[in-house]
């Protein structure tokens, strides 16, 4: 496994086959080096209760050596001593991403829309800004806003406490610059996992996952080492006032004047060559229909000579561009179906398609990661775009290239349907989460351990605003 993620970033796939092998029997051997947790949630045949294994397995390796200040921090933290407080329940989010992300651009709404009389938000930031402008109007919505970069976990860890932070939720998981390892020293008497990470910690420092009842199904409990506290609908959030640019010209972002455009613009090391054959299938079968993928140097060669060796003409993959993200929302209408990938799905990709009227393809499998597409889909009103094998995926994808009035009628529904679905309901939303965190505080001041949240949540859309 020492060169998986440099491959799957090339579209490299020469060992494909042997990744997954390596990996399981890297699993199953206990003196085998532990695996990236992120790194399998993108591979084949990979369960997720071998995911659980994989991510227990690699904190658990990273603690060890801070074993002695944890167990002293615990001792520090007794949050059965810290003296009741009132007023409103004070929520931590910790995150790099507090700047023009995708975390931030689906959380922006959400933070805007907590009720302030019933919860008082902090954050807790070791990213940089990258001066867009989204830092600052995130900063507007905290109570107060730290920058945790100069501190190192234990003095992070501190602060919480000392903030009195009632629930830590931790927004990265194990991505790219994590902290979660501040959890690890327990400076919050509830810690939950939310957005940021498909996936669970393997551990026993974060109480709660939030999930809805499609990306973690009750019979998949057993895969999570966090109690799964489901929203009733997606456990995505994403808001009604995403501003979309206006659609560009064909010519100008390099598509045909005609023909039907097939678009990807998850990230290259999704891609796998199982979903790849499917694509290149339907481009052969559909005349003059292009694959619009996001540009990637590294990869664009090797994509090209993938889709030769399927019989492809290689100019029929069309790269955009890196665009601010109102323009990438308007060039996005320039789309008739996206077609996802598998095992991990589109995820803020999906839902930014869906807020731009286009349908998303999706197949869902049997982890976290490989259902969030289809989780947005039904909260959009378009559950019969989920398949459940690559061979129904592929039926599908074939049938609607070939049906451009199905395809009208699904982007028709979409558009009437767009402003008044779960899925975009920012305000119901907030209620709805706002219930999971106050069963949770509620759970915790009784006493009670973490369970399994959310089954009997109901609720109706709330209308557009103005």
């Amino acid at each position: 496994m020492k060169h998986y993620a440099r491959s799957r970033a090339l579209c490299d796939w020469d060992d494909f086959g042997r990744w997954q092998r390596q990996a399981v029997a890297a699993l199953a051997d206990p003196d085998a080096a532990a695996l990236s947790p992120f790194h399998l949630l993108s591979l084949p045949g990979i369960t997720a209760g071998e995911q659980r294994r994989c991510a227990q397995r690699w904190m658990a390796g990273r603690l060890e050596a801070s074993a002695v200040d944890r167990a002293r921090l615990h001792d520090e933290f007794d949050l059965a001593l810290r003296p009741a407080r009132a007023g409103p329940i004070r929520l931590g989010y910790l995150s790099a991403d507090f700047q023009e992300h995708a975390t931030a651009l689906l959380m922006v709404e959400l933070l805007e829309a907590h009720d302030r009389a019933r919860f008082e938000l902090h954050a807790y930031s070791y990213g940089a800004d990258e001066g867009r402008g989204m830092r600052q109007r995130l900063q507007a919505r905290f109570e107060a806003f730290t920058d945790i970069r100069p501190l190192d976990d234990l003095a992070v860890a501190r602060r919480i406490h000392a903030d009195g932070i009632d629930i830590l939720i931790d927004l990265k998981g194990y991505t790219a610059a994590t902290r979660t390892a501040v959890l690890t020293y327990r400076p919050a008497p509830v810690q939950v996992s939310f957005l940021g990470y498909p996936g669970t910690s393997g551990g026993d420092f974060c109480d709660y996952l939030i999930s809805d009842a499609f990306v973690t199904p009750a019979a998949a409990a057993g895969d999570y080492s966090e109690a799964l506290a489901r929203m009733p609908h997606s456990y995505q959030p994403r808001g009604r006032h995403g501003t979309i640019g206006p659609a560009p010209t064909r010519a100008s972002v390099g598509l045909p004047a005609e023909g039907l455009v097939l678009c990807c613009f998850n990230q290259a090391w999704k891609f796998t060559p199982d979903v790849f054959d499917i694509w290149c299938l339907v481009l052969a079968l559909t005349p003059g229909s292009v694959l619009w993928l996001l540009g990637d140097r590294q990869a664009e060669g090797q994509l090209r000579q993938e889709a030769l060796r399927r019989g492809v003409d290689p100019n029929r993959l069309v790269f955009a561009e890196d665009r601010p993200q109102v323009e990438h929302l308007g060039r996005l209408q320039l789309a008739d179906l996206v077609l996802d990938t598998l095992p991990y799905n589109a995820h803020t990709t999906a839902s930014d398609a869906l807020w731009a009227g286009v349908p998303v393809l999706t197949c869902a499998g049997d982890t976290f990661a490989a259902r969030v597409a289809g989780s947005l889909l039904h909260a959009a009103g378009l559950p019969e775009l989920v398949t459940d094998s690559l061979q129904a995926y592929a039926d599908l994808a074939l049938a609607l290239a070939g049906d451009p009035p199905r395809l009208g009628r699904l982007r028709q529904r979409l558009a009437e349907q767009r402003l008044s679905c779960a899925l975009f309901d920012v305000p119901a939303y907030a209620r709805d989460l706002e219930a999971l965190y106050e069963a949770m505080w509620q759970r915790h001041g009784a006493g009670l351990a973490p369970v399994a949240l959310g089954a009997g949540l109901q609720r109706t859309t709330s209308p557009p605003s103005n």
